[in-house]
């Protein structure tokens, strides 16, 4: 197969679909690999790094897309994107279209085979091209949050993890999975005071044992979200419904409540945000205020520490590109993880929470591909 790998265009992103070494399994397998000039300058990887496994070097976008079958992206196709997509390829990116009906409805437009990085699957009911991503981003949102804490950002002048006889910031995890770890994880390295919610008790203990009584657990009701985002200085939305609109657990009439100063960091914004007053942001401005608390909603979190997370994405992603890569859309039909990557095909919706999120008719695989 022609697998195609254009640059990014999504502001203030610098990961690339296919690193080096990526490339040069996808050739040794026998496939060919075309790229958009300067794809890899994001990661330090030139032109002349992915001539050397193998790949050829495009000079635009559109002759990526037009000589492809299979186009590797991370970030979701913008606007320009869509129109140079047909019937006859395979798209395999993050998508996160549940809160973005113009993306969902470009895709279908386009006739594409559209497979979501976020909702492919694994034998044990996580989510394995998804995880990596959230390592990072939840690892990031407290470096976020510190610097969103300082005075000149607008932030209440805290240092997270406070000093000798300075109580530390109080930091409320709002999801126990991966973001939520990690997340607590950093805060805990500084010396935070920390609070996880989540509505698992046994993904609960799990984290009790994990964090050896460090971090204080809660089960998540209206009560418990309102106790704690009211008493902290930083809270972090980690929620995720995989494939469907995050949940709006932090509603507008909370942030009054809330201490002047404090930081949100919502790293559920790429499904639409787990905070009422959530709106996408980007690394060039990338908080806002309302009501006097500090919002921090970076839709590409991970974009920021290209090197890292390219790597650390095509580790994740390589088998099942590579699967898709030999057998097509037959690998999707055959395998149930990849299957539960499918949003999208030949003009209908895939993915059940895609379709409900969107009000939009819900096709089966294999009614789609009847």
């Amino acid at each position: 197969m022609k697998v195609g790998v254009p640059k990014e265009i999504k502001t203030h992103e610098y990961r690339v679909g296919l690193t080096p070494g990526a490339v040069r399994e996808y050739v040794a397998a026998g496939h060919t690999v075309v790229l958009e000039t300067n794809a890899g300058v994001g990661i330090g990887a030139a032109d002349q790094d992915y001539r050397k496994t193998g790949a050829t070097i495009l000079d635009s976008a559109h002759e990526v897309f037009a000589s492809s079958e299979m186009i590797v992206k991370v970030k979701e196709p913008q606007p320009s994107e869509w129109a140079l997509l047909n019937e006859n390829q395979i798209l395999f990116t993050y998508l996160h279209l549940a809160p973005d009906p113009q993306q969902a409805k470009g895709l279908m437009q386009s006739g594409c085979t559209a497979v979501a990085y976020e909702t492919v699957s694994d034998a044990h009911g996580g989510l394995p091209l998804l995880a990596p991503m959230s390592e990072v981003a939840g690892r990031l949102a407290i470096e976020a949050a510190g610097a969103a804490l300082k005075r000149y950002a607008g932030g209440r002048g805290l240092l997270i993890g406070g000093v000798p006889g300075v109580q530390p910031a109080r930091i409320v995890v709002v999801g126990g999975g991966v973001v939520g770890t990690h997340a607590a994880r950093m805060a805990a390295g500084l010396g935070a005071e920390i609070t996880i919610l989540d509505r698992s008790i046994s993904r609960l203990r799990e984290l009790d044992e994990l964090f050896e009584g460090r971090v204080r657990t809660r089960f998540s009701t209206i009560q418990a979200v309102e106790e704690e985002v009211f008493a902290a200085d930083v809270v972090i939305g980690a929620v995720l419904v995989p494939g469907a609109s995050a949940p709006k657990l932090v509603t507008r009439s909370m942030l009054s409540s809330m201490r002047k100063g404090s930081v949100i960091v919502d790293v559920a914004i790429d499904q639409g945000g787990c905070f009422e007053t959530s709106r996408p942001t980007t690394h060039s401005d990338p908080t806002y205020e309302v009501d006097g608390v500090v919002h921090y909603c970076v839709a590409n979190m991970p974009g920021a520490v290209p090197l890292t997370s390219s790597h650390a994405l095509n580790n994740a992603t390589l088998p099942f590109g590579l699967a898709l890569a030999n057998r097509g859309l037959a690998a999707v039909l055959d395998d149930p993880h990849l299957r539960a990557g499918l949003n999208v095909h030949r003009g209908r919706l895939t993915y059940r929470a895609v379709a409900e999120s969107l009000g939009l008719p819900f096709s089966p695989i294999e009614q789609a591909a009847a």
